[in-house]
């Protein structure tokens, strides 16, 4: 069975970071024609290029997603975009607020117009479960962000571009997580937990890059696909990081939530049920019901969140998956 980026140009914004090291790998398997790594730390492409020696299918462009001229010559000839790059620590969001509107919104708005213009076939833009229902600027940045890409959808025309969304939890490890920094401070014999109750979604970058393939090849245009993962207690992921430390509770940050939730109330009456993943759907006259076939619809009420998860990882999983 063919792959979605078999034989075509895909480009990635952000494509240095975790995720981007992930999919540009397994793009290479997956006979993808040219891959074009667009992020604005040369240092970071540098010894991107030294992990993916004598491939020429892999090309680097310096830039960045606020930059819209720099898009329109980047996205020439680009069949596919996945829109990775954003301002994603909460704190960082906070205390540089108008940055992360430039890169997270702004951002997408110049993502889009330069996609429809350069008439790239589809672009799948990486977003966050706290983007539903947010309680801090990083969230809200990337709600108007989910919002701008599947209204985009309305503005294309005659152009062949289509846009969606993935939507997904913390992943695993990825750098900035709080996996890297447990095992960083584990020696200390402490380790700090907001709230011994939190829980949070947990995916794999395997499976988080395996789950965008898999959207590229099923939509439409307009979807904001969510794909059915584990959760986990916080504190089951210290206690499987460093079973000797003492665990401190610290109190919440700002901006932090208790538990996550990647579908509410009201997006569940829109919302379509697969196996291993849902579908929330656009609320606009283009989208058809047919192209969400073979779903089913969810029960009134319905809401998708880490604490009212049916699949929940144990401390003996979590060890496993942080190599511990």
């Amino acid at each position: 069975m063919h792959s979605a980026i078999e034989n075509k140009t895909v480009l990635i914004t952000g494509g240095t970071g975790s995720f981007g090291y992930k999919f540009v790998s397994k793009a290479l398997e997956l006979g993808a024609k040219k891959i074009i790594v667009f992020s604005r730390d040369e240092l970071k492409q540098y010894e991107m290029r030294r992990q993916f020696p004598n491939r020429s299918e892999l090309r680097f462009f310096i830039g960045d997603v606020r930059d819209k001229e720099r898009l329109y010559r980047a996205f020439y000839g680009v069949d596919i975009v996945i829109h990775a790059a954003a301002m994603k620590h909460v704190d960082a969001c906070e205390y540089n607020p108008f940055e992360a509107v430039k890169t997270n919104i702004n951002g997408a708005q110049n993502i889009i117009e330069a996609a429809i213009d350069c008439g790239v076939s589809k672009v799948i833009a990486l977003s966050t479960d706290k983007a539903c229902s947010p309680v801090n600027l990083y969230g809200a940045t990337k709600l108007a962000s989910d919002k701008l890409f599947i209204a985009a959808n309305s503005y294309v025309g005659d152009k062949p571009t289509s846009f969606s969304v993935v939507r997904y939890g913390n992943v695993v490890g990825s750098r900035g997580s709080v996996v890297p920094y447990f095992k960083s401070i584990k020696h200390t014999g402490v380790l700090p937990v907001t709230d011994e109750r939190m829980t949070r979604f947990w995916i794999t970058l395997d499976q988080g890059v395996q789950f965008v393939l898999d959207s590229l090849k099923r939509m439409y245009g307009g979807e904001i696909f969510v794909p059915k993962i584990p959760s986990m207690r916080v504190i089951d992921l210290a206690r499987a990081i460093g079973p000797k430390c003492k665990i401190e509770v610290i109190g919440i940050r700002p901006g932090e939530k208790l538990h996550e939730a990647m579908i509410m109330e009201d997006d569940a009456r829109h919302t379509i049920e697969f196996n291993d993943y849902y579908i929330i759907q656009p609320e606009f006259p283009w989208w058809s019901k047919q192209y969400a076939i073979g779903g089913k619809k969810l029960d009134d009420g319905f809401s998708y969140t880490s604490n009212s998860n049916t699949i929940w990882l144990t401390i003996e999983q979590l060890k496993e998956l942080v190599g511990e």
